[in-house]
């Protein structure tokens, strides 16, 4: 049973930008994200309970504490259900302008990553924009084995063994720990995943980092985390329901978090509850929530969180909207 909050409320967050080699300049561009000067930025972090990286509340009477204080403090009435054993907030999202490719990597599988210091990160992302030429790398070409793949590593050539796939907006890729993955160029990517950080780069392009120099490998980790039967997975299939005035397409439904794509046409108002976190990532137009006085109006690039106290909350397309439905599990 959830305790009744006198004090949570449809959240928003400040977010948090991230400098890489890698990045630009669109989310400035595409979301009017006030991005420091003359920088390349790869990553917003737009709700982060990691070390250093606390997320701050931007609106209503809670602005300024953060999300590590939410979870010190209200935890209960922010997961309700859905807490389980975790202490900190158990998802992290992100915004990726992905001007160059990243690196090729791995995250741990939850089986092996706390014996290697690290923790597991399942994750999905969906792509925002794309340029004509944007791909991704995601899992292995059919047949690649692993001798083959260590020799490849030692040869510079590792890339040869990973299956490259074109895509463009609006296309969807799920990603569990344990497969090698890498973003392409050209694409903006929101990625809803684990509250984790560990990455195990496996090839970095034979690049430096924004310090002039080659960038960290992690080639004994990689190898222990790869899955090696994990050959050229496909991009997520589902379609969007019929419904003209709110249809709905299931992304993810993962033992970790359920993920919906929804489009409504404007001036609809309805309603969601959950007895977790939830979480709407705003990708075209805009959504109105409401709770008692507290009124958000999100727009595209946009993120907010519902606490699990809330029960009903009440939406409104302001204008005709898509946006991610995250519900944390």
């Amino acid at each position: 049973m959830l305790r009744i909050s006198l004090m949570l409320y449809p959240l928003t967050f400040k977010p948090i930008f991230k400098e890489r080699v890698w990045g630009g300049r669109n989310l400035e561009r595409l979301y009017k994200k006030p991005l420091p000067p003359d920088v390349p930025i790869g990553e917003s972090w737009e709700i982060s309970d990691r070390p250093g990286d606390a997320s701050i509340i931007a609106n209503g009477p809670l602005a300024g504490k953060d999300l590590r204080w939410l979870m010190e403090n209200h935890a209960d009435e922010l997961l309700g259900a859905s807490r389980r054993n975790t202490k900190s907030f158990p998802l992290l999202v992100k915004i990726l302008d992905a001007q160059e490719k990243l690196s090729l990597q791995v995250h741990p599988p939850v089986e092996i990553a706390a014996s290697m210091g690290g923790e597991p990160k399942t994750e999905m992302w969906y792509v925002a924009e794309a340029t004509p030429e944007a791909d991704l790398f995601v899992g292995l070409k059919k047949g690649v084995t692993r001798p083959e793949f260590e020799q490849k590593i030692k040869e510079g050539t590792v890339a040869e063994c990973f299956h490259r796939i074109p895509v463009k907006k609006d296309d969807v890729m799920f990603l569990p720990s344990g497969r090698v993955h890498a973003l392409g160029a050209g694409s903006v990517i929101f990625e809803i995943q684990q509250n984790s950080d560990t990455t195990y780069r496996v090839f970095d392009w034979n690049r430096t980092g924004l310090d002039g120099r080659p960038r960290e490998l992690h080639i004994e980790q990689s190898l222990k985390s790869i899955n090696f039967e994990d050959f050229e997975p496909r991009l997520i299939t589902s379609i969007y329901s019929r419904s003209p005035t709110f249809s709905v397409r299931v992304l993810v439904d993962d033992p970790l978090f359920r993920i919906d794509a929804c489009k409504v046409k404007r001036g609809q108002r309805f309603y969601i509850r959950s007895e977790g976190a939830q979480i709407l990532g705003i990708l075209h137009g805009r959504l109105e929530v409401g709770f008692g006085e507290i009124k958000v109006l999100a727009g595209a690039g946009q993120f907010v969180v519902l606490p699990a106290c809330l029960g009903r909350v009440s939406l409104t397309a302001d204008t005709q909207v898509e946006f991610l439905h995250v519900q944390n599990r």
